[in-house]
């Protein structure tokens, strides 16, 4: 009796305690809701509407939501086919927002619906003539230029946080180093400076990072600059170069995997900690949670896939006729063999299969068929700047590069 006392009160505080859950973010959500009503951009007067939000659920239709208008399957129809050169109803998502403005009479009558695919666009659907209009609307967006200098003091994410930047800066800088710097081995005091832009939304909504003018990273000691440049003023395609105009971008990525830890080198003598043997290590473990994607580190030829008892699920990859790939004890192996895969295209999840004392990826590099330690390779670099635009380049980096020399008291 007293064990199942005990097994009552436990439910009741877990149920409590996701209907606390619930009620919290539905709180959140009306907040959200009732402050958009007070600052509505759509051009429309909401104290003269019943105004209601909503954002789309799971399997909602544009039909099923306008459906509980109670406007007949005949109107829908008429509605979806005026609209349909301006927006297509397939389109819309789950999550996305969406607004209602209705007659403030009894009969509640659908006036106008505005549909949100994302901060910068909104559809206006306007039903109130005989003759339904459908507008796209563009927000106006101002930039705000930003540079910042500082100190690593703990992952890069986190010190960007701190710096009060949106931590997806950090992905774009991660993206941008990944050739040239290992940010496994990052150490807290290693000096960081970026010039960048933010996207604001009717000059006050901030929509996120738009582009980055220049960047510098301490590294081993190093100050490695990255500055983006397009050749080709036809294709507008950025690349990004150092202060020499060299490219940034190395044939292969540093790491199979973002933000995590080397937790076993390329050895010939390791104690195994399943086996528990000494025996050689031909490859490089990087630890991380279960599932975390799986990058090829250089576009190629997924050679062979499968499992063995060692190895777990793996995969390895061709790259051209010296270099080879392979990536182990993978919980999901997410490419065929003979697919052609990118630099960076996820071929799988990171897992614990095989011999493998918990969630990691071995990392293991050939070389003219030879099993070689990929963090001491010289690798090649990728297409250099062409000559006839080097002296572009210099002129437009210049002052970018002073500046984060400046900043960064270098």
């Amino acid at each position: 009796m007293k064990y199942f006392l005990i097994i009552i009160i436990a439910l009741t505080l877990v149920i409590s305690c996701k209907k606390s859950d619930d009620e919290t973010q539905k709180k959140q959500l009306v907040k959200k809701l009732n402050s958009k009503k007070d600052n509505s951009d759509f051009g429309f007067n909401f104290a003269d509407f019943n105004v209601v939000q909503d954002t789309v659920k799971k399997g909602d239709t544009f039909g099923t939501i306008i459906n509980e208008q109670n406007i007949g399957d005949l109107k829908i129809y008429d509605i979806v086919n005026s609209i349909k050169d301006t927006f297509d109803v397939r389109t819309i998502r789950p999550d996305k927002a969406y607004t209602m403005l209705r007659s403030k009479n009894k009969t509640n009558k659908l006036q106008v619906f505005i549909y949100e695919p994302n901060d910068l666009t909104y559809y206006v659907f306007d039903l109130r003539d005989s003759v339904i209009v459908a507008h796209k609307k563009v927000r106006p967006v101002t930039y705000k230029r930003r540079v910042i200098t500082g100190v690593l003091k703990g992952s890069l994410s986190e010190t960007l946080t701190n710096s009060g930047v949106e931590a997806a800066l950090a992905s774009q800088i991660t993206k941008i180093y990944s050739w040239s710097i290992d940010f496994f081995k990052l150490k807290k005091g290693d000096r960081f400076g970026i010039a960048f832009n933010e996207r604001y939304i009717n000059d006050s909504i901030y929509n996120g990072v738009s582009n980055i003018e220049g960047a510098f990273f301490e590294y081993k000691g190093k100050i490695m600059y990255a500055f983006p440049f397009v050749q080709n003023q036809a294709s507008g395609k950025v690349d990004y170069y150092d202060e020499d105009g060299k490219t940034m971008k190395n044939l292969f990525l540093k790491s199979p995997i973002k933000f995590s830890r080397i937790t076993s080198r390329f050895t010939m003598n390791r104690f195994h900690p399943v086996q528990h043997q000494w025996k050689a290590h031909k490859g490089t473990d990087y630890a991380a949670p279960t599932g975390t994607p799986i990058m090829t580190t250089a576009a190629g030829v997924v050679e062979t896939t499968g499992y063995t008892a060692g190895n777990g699920n793996f995969v390895k990859v061709k790259h051209n006729g010296t270099y080879s790939t392979q990536y182990l004890h993978m919980s999901k192996i997410l490419v065929r063999r003979g697919q052609h895969v990118n630099q960076g295209d996820v071929i799988g999840r990171v897992g614990s299969t095989g011999l493998a004392s918990g969630p990691h990826v071995c990392y293991r590099f050939w070389k003219n068929g030879v099993q070689v330690d990929a963090l001491k390779l010289k690798l090649p670099t990728g297409t250099p700047m062409e000559s006839g635009n080097k002296a572009r380049f210099m002129n437009t980096i210049e002052p970018l590069k002073r500046e984060l020399d400046s900043i960064g008291n270098l």
